[in-house]
């Protein structure tokens, strides 16, 4: 959407209440009635767009998504707000004001604005600081918007980044190719005290650079975002920080520890994956008094059943050696039809598995496959 188009959308509030209703309503066919209410095609097309990333968005902003603009690559990038809300936090108790580079639509320094920040917002995309100064206003809060370069824009006593990880070639996995690229980015951003960064979950640790704390979130078992903590910020070198029914839950360690090896337990834990991402699974384990059955895969067990926000469990019912056509027999003497399938360190295709095995049956259960020391193997359990 251009901005003449983002213009004109907010000078008729009553338009995209209109078209948020035709698509609830009409469906594929809610072009067709914006038309006849004579909406000009460019601008009916616009708030339809609108309306639908406006719905898309819910599950990251919630209601606030209704008041928001955005397009569809600013959506994607997007920080979820309960994770924006908890980062500005950590800023507030530190900071009175940040520079927001990289801002996109500026929904993460709407988030720095309610925490009570001073916020200089910054993007090199002309249209762009358009969408994040109309979502300050209609957030109604006090956000400076300028266009400009990132690694040129002289910084506030705070700073956050979010670079672009996405091109015309796709998504970018390499930092080098991020805009701007990571090691300039970190240059520029060690002018400051207090900084922060937001990389995408799978950075590698290679990546990390010496006296950061590198933090990994998930919110309800998914790993959404990494974020590398700078300078005064950085508190601990490791932290999985989780968000599971609105609560956050944290572990923090070295990252460098391993836990011990043992056998196969009464219960098996599936650590959550920014537990695992950021190396804590040892740390993990020392709270579980539990332990890996192979140093190199991140199941846990245990003789005891611990509650923890911080893995799954499941209780071990038999163990069985990793045969397809073993298993296919096995499983069908037990009369199980569905079955969920895991696997780390075996290389096996799950989906494949699956058609060998040809289930039938009224039972249920899960099937992990992994390596008990160097076997392979598979163990038959039930969630905890």
């Amino acid at each position: 959407m251009d901005t003449s188009l983002l213009a004109a959308l907010k000078a008729r509030p009553e338009l995209q209440t209109q078209a948020a209703d035709a698509l609830r309503r009409d469906g594929d066919r809610a072009p067709l009635t914006l038309r006849k209410a004579g909406v000009a095609p460019d601008l009916a097309a616009a708030a339809l767009t609108l309306a639908e990333l406006r719905e898309q968005a819910r599950g990251k902003f919630g209601d606030r998504a209704a008041s928001l603009y955005f397009t569809r690559a600013g959506l994607e990038q997007a920080t979820r707000w309960v994770v924006a809300e908890r980062r500005a936090a950590r800023f507030a108790r530190h900071a009175a004001a940040v520079t927001d580079l990289c801002c996109g639509l500026g929904t993460e320094a709407l988030a720095f604005a309610e925490a009570g920040l001073r916020v200089e917002a910054v993007d090199l995309n002309e249209a762009t600081a358009e969408y994040a100064r109309a979502n300050a206003e209609a957030a109604g809060l006090a956000v400076g918007v300028e266009v400009g370069d990132a690694l040129s824009t002289p910084l506030l006593e705070s700073a956050f980044a979010d670079p672009a990880r996405r091109s015309g070639a796709g998504r970018h996995f390499n930092p080098a190719e991020y805009s701007p690229p990571l090691n300039d980015l970190l240059a520029h951003m060690a002018t400051t005290g207090f900084a922060a960064l937001k990389l995408g979950p799978g950075i590698s640790h290679e990546w990390i650079p010496e006296g950061a704390e590198a933090e990994w979130v998930s919110v309800d078992r998914d790993v959404v975002e990494a974020c590398l903590w700078l300078g005064e910020a950085a508190e601990v070198p490791r932290r999985a920080s989780l968000c599971k029914a609105g609560e956050w839950h944290e572990l923090t360690g070295s990252g460098e520890e391993k836990a011990p090896v043992g056998e196969v337990a009464a219960y098996l834990y599936e650590p959550d994956g920014a537990v695992i991402r950021a190396g804590l699974v040892a740390e993990l384990a020392e709270q579980l008094e539990a332990h890996t059955a192979n140093e190199t895969i991140a199941y846990l067990y245990s003789d005891e059943l611990r509650e923890t926000p911080f893995a799954r469990a499941w209780k071990v019912e038999e163990v069985w050696p990793l045969h397809p056509k073993k298993l296919k027999a096995l499983l069908a003497e037990r009369g199980i039809g569905r079955l969920t399938i895991k696997q780390r360190g075996t290389g096996i295709d799950p989906a494949a598995l699956r058609k060998q095995l040809k289930l039938k049956g009224p039972n249920e259960a899960t099937l992990v496959l992994t390596r008990l020391r160097e076997a392979h193997a598979a163990i038959l359990c039930q969630e905890a």
